[in-house]
């Protein structure tokens, strides 16, 4: 049986542009996709049909080859109606249809990613501040590795004085096609050519620096400002600063995970601060001045008489900064009596006339024998 025009397939115009194919197809493909008509033989044909038009005329040299020729003029080069092809594939259906982002593999969706310029991937570097720094910010040498064009090379991939030849098996391209057969029937797969790693390219003699890869990793630093109220495990990214593009393509970034050693007395929930401050009975009972430790300096603080183990009291502004903002957390102190574990007999005699006077009954239950001894012969 004779095929179908391809333009007739598609409904457009001989002098059709590149956009307007793109732009019918897509209707098509959406319109017939088997998903959208299960079980329907008729649909499932005219999609594969359509993808069949799709995969000659978005391809430059293959359309110039079947306006040419015809059918005769793309017939090793045609699949049978695959999901390979141009710009728009099957990965772009799936989207269109379903707002899903199934990652990359189903063909044609990605040629045109594949073999244009690409952003090198990111870095990953660790650095070590302490509390104080977090809190006040702080800059900071950090190093790490990223790749870099091979200096002997310049980037071709070959020794110096030798040729860089077109790739003998995708001729150029960077990436090859297969046939393969799915629920839909037979479809054309492509996939980055791995003699060339999707270059196009192989050198005549390998570079003896960077075996060919064309590129090198090596040590970089960067001076860094980290901003004040910075947490532990942040993320600071610096663009641009990461591994080299392919093609011209843009750097990756360099991302610095921030990690805050933990503080002797302080601790850090948002941008507040925690710390207990021990005070003695004497200080707990009668009231008075205490000082603070604070990131700021020590600082005086009024506690009111019988003031229970345990109060809470808030310095406001005393917390951290709260980062590229304004502001500041407050520090929150817990005040802990510490209860004396020894006493003088001066001491001791008059914390029992103290309880005493408050009609308490102290017991000699806790002295030993020499203590027991020494009041008898008193």
């Amino acid at each position: 049986m004779s095929k179908r025009d391809y333009y007739e397939i598609l409904g457009v115009d001989k002098n059709a542009d590149e956009a307007t194919i793109k732009k019918a197809y897509r209707k098509l493909a959406m319109k017939h996709h088997p998903d959208k008509n299960p079980d329907d033989k008729e649909s499932e044909a005219k999609f594969k049909e359509i993808n069949e038009a799709y995969e000659i005329l978005s391809d430059s040299e293959k359309r110039h080859y079947y306006d040419q020729f015809g059918h005769a003029g793309v017939n090793q080069n045609a699949g049978a109606g695959g999901f390979g092809g141009g710009g728009f594939g099957f990965e772009d259906i799936i989207n269109e249809m379903f707002g899903g982002g199934f990652g990359g593999g189903f063909g044609g969706g990605s040629r045109t990613r594949r073999n244009g310029p690409s952003k090198g991937a990111d870095v990953r570097a660790d650095v070590t501040i302490s509390f104080e720094e977090s809190a006040f910010g702080v800059s900071k040498e950090i190093e790490y590795f990223r790749t870099e064009e091979c200096p002997t090379c310049n980037g071709t991939g070959a020794e110096p004085g030798s040729k860089v030849n077109t790739c003998h098996q995708c001729k150029g391209s960077g990436e090859v096609r297969y046939a393969q057969r799915t629920l839909f029937g037979d479809s054309i797969s492509v996939k980055e050519c791995n003699v060339c790693n999707g270059t196009g390219e192989v050198p005549e003699h390998a570079c003896h620096t960077c075996k060919g890869k064309k590129k090198v990793k090596k040590k970089r630093k960067v001076e860094i400002k980290i901003p004040a109220g910075v947490d532990h495990g942040t993320v600071l990214n610096l663009r641009g600063e990461g591994d080299i593009g392919a093609k011209g393509g843009p750097r990756g970034d360099v991302h610095i995970v921030i990690r805050v050693t933990s503080h002797k007395i302080f601790k850090r929930d948002g941008n507040d601060i925690y710390q207990e401050l021990h005070i003695s009975f004497t200080h707990a009972t009668l009231g008075g001045e205490v000082t603070v430790p604070t990131l700021d300096g020590k600082v005086k603080y009024q506690i009111e008489p019988g003031t229970q183990s345990g109060t809470v009291f808030r310095l406001r502004s005393k917390g951290f900064p709260v980062m590229d903002s304004y502001g500041k957390g407050d520090m929150y102190v817990k005040l802990i009596i510490d209860v004396p574990s020894k006493l003088t007999d001066k001491q001791k005699e008059a914390l029992k006339k103290y309880a005493k006077e408050m009609g308490e009954t102290i017991t000699d239950k806790g002295k030993n024998i020499f203590d027991k001894m020494k009041d008898a012969f008193n």
